[in-house]
């Protein structure tokens, strides 16, 4: 067998200080591709509407959110595959590992090939589906499956995509994913600037994405140099093994959907569309934050696999603490100032008629506390071994949040789906999960919520403090509330980092910060052998 560096390792200081900078880079480095892909799609859009006009703009939207249907036919294993990388990389098995490697590649593949063959049944019939004149239908079809070209082809190289990140090189995700973008967005201006239309414009675009699915195939074999996907390696063992995972991966996939998904379902059988687009104001605002502040917990699942595997309990105890601590440092600033800024931020943004969805903004943002907070406590069980627990507590999770919604939905109307949403996932996060991830560690509960959630909760007092102080200043418009939000995340940052935490702690998160300075310095991959 051939040796590979863990990253998650037990080992001297300077090792754990090489671990804190591996995770901070790959967090930066994500958190930074979110927000370029937000902002970038702000700009672009009123672009491609003004160039395209409304119509075929909306059957290109439409096209598209057709395709996003088919990533249920990853049925899991997507998530099992990180999972064993990591878990046969920390056990230097080679072998193992490219029969995994194979394994998944060749189902992948599967996978594409059929997701491809429902669009092109799709495409057929797309006239049928939808109220589309010939000329749209006739276009339609060939956007729909030049869209399902590339999620087909991402289908089947994710496999490459997985050998990244289960190696913890994010970062090398990160700055292709930042690379594609930009690529991506500059072609659409070139190709609309040239005077072409949505056919020409979605095909150009098909084959920038395509042509970086190579380079996540190359950076794969740069991190790990004995790499080898051959039909000779598939294993229907190893398809058993990964089967044993995903089928709980799939459930808390299907889970979180029905749980995050479906109060706009339940706003339309019980309201009306007008309900449904004042929720939509404030479900957009936090998927945006849920977006920027989950990204932490993803980036510790293959550590905790790999630290799992060692049976390393300090080291998982401490990834629950210091996790825990900083999700909750990351989310709590801006959740607490959006909802202390909500109707000011909803008016400036899209008017006085929407002023509804504050209430419901508010009460969606402490759900993203919650949830964020207890995300380091639901990645630890996962990769722990604790993932059918995790499973069930997300569909009876998703269950509850409809039934509870449904109940609500009459006498509290919007206000009542949101709190279905906040009961349900509040009660799951603090009397299962949460406890749950104390007992796996075997960490007294007391000891973490003193150590990690209440040095990230208290410093969130000054800064409402702040805001109340403030609020009277701030201006009716986006920028300026933007402004005052800005000012109360600093504001929290500095009495989190000088008052709510040890010196010891601080002097580690200024010192990987000034490392990560350099962190937009091309950063050449060791090469890794399992």
């Amino acid at each position: 067998m051939g040796s590979v560096s863990s990253v998650g390792s037990q080992g001297s200081g300077s090792q754990g200080s090489a671990d804190a900078l591996t995770v901070a880079r790959n967090v930066s480095t994500r958190t930074v591709a979110v927000v370029i892909d937000i902002v970038v799609g702000l700009l672009v859009l009123p672009y491609n509407v003004s160039h395209l006009g409304t119509a075929a703009y909306g059957l290109w939207m439409l096209t598209a959110s057709i395709t996003t249907y088919f990533s249920v036919l990853d049925l899991g294993y997507g998530g099992a595959l990180l999972k064993f990388v990591a878990q046969y990389r920390a056990k230097r098995d080679t072998r193992g590992l490219n029969e995994i490697l194979s394994t998944s590649f060749f189902l992948f593949t599967g996978f594409g090939a059929f997701a491809y063959a429902v669009a092109i049944v799709l495409a057929i019939f797309l006239d049928r589906l939808f109220h589309l004149t010939p000329e749209q239908a006739h276009v339609g079809r060939i956007v729909l499956l030049l869209i399902s070209l590339n999620v087909a082809a991402g289908m089947a190289f994710g496999v490459f995509g997985g050998v990244i990140n289960g190696f913890q090189r994010y970062d090398l995700n990160s700055r292709v994913s930042i690379a594609a973008t930009a690529m991506t967005a500059v072609v659409n201006v070139l190709v609309l600037a040239a005077g072409y239309g949505l056919v020409e414009l979605v095909f150009a675009t098909t084959v920038v994405k395509l042509a970086f699915y190579w380079v996540y195939r190359a950076n794969a074999y740069r991190v790990f140099r004995e790499l080898h996907i051959r039909p000779s390696l598939f294993r229907l063992a190893r398809l058993r093994e990964l089967s044993t995972f995903s089928v709980y991966m799939c459930v808390i996939d299907w889970a979180r959907k029905l749980n995050y998904s479906m109060d706009a379902v339940v706003i339309a059988a019980f309201m009306n569309t007008t309900a449904v687009a004042v929720w939509s104001v404030a479900q957009r605002i936090i998927e945006v934050m849920l977006r920027l502040t989950i990204q932490l917990s993803d980036v510790l699942f293959p550590a905790v696999v790999d630290n799992d595997v060692a049976r390393r309990l300090n080291r998982l105890q401490a990834i629950l603490l210091v996790g825990t601590r900083l999700s909750l440092a990351t989310v709590t600033p801006m959740a607490v100032a959006i909802m202390l800024l909500a109707r000011p931020l909803v008016e400036a943004w899209v008017g006085p008629a929407f002023a509804g969805s504050a209430i419901v903004l508010q009460l969606l943002a402490l759900t993203v506390i919650v949830r964020v907070g207890n995300a380091t406590a639901t990645t630890l069980l996962k990769g722990a071994g604790d993932h059918r627990l995790v499973a069930i507590t997300n569909l009876v999770t998703g269950i509850a949040n409809v039934l509870i919604s449904v109940i609500l939905v009459r006498p509290l109307g919007l206000v009542g789906v949101a709190l279905g949403t906040l009961i349900a996932v509040g009660a799951a996060a603090l009397f299962v999960v949460f406890p749950a991830g104390c007992r796996r560690v075997q960490l007294p509960l007391r000891r973490a919520v003193a150590e990690a959630v209440w040095p990230a909760a208290w410093p969130a007092s000054v800064m409402t403090v702040y805001v109340t102080l403030t609020r009277s200043l701030v201006g009716d418009t986006i920028l300026a509330v933007g402004v005052e939000i800005a000012a109360a995340v600093l504001v929290y940052a500095a009495t989190f980092l000088f008052f709510a935490i040890g010196r010891d702690e601080r002097r580690l998160y200024l010192s990987k910060a000034y490392e990560l300075a350099a962190a937009w310095r091309p950063v050449p991959a060791v090469p890794e052998r399992a």
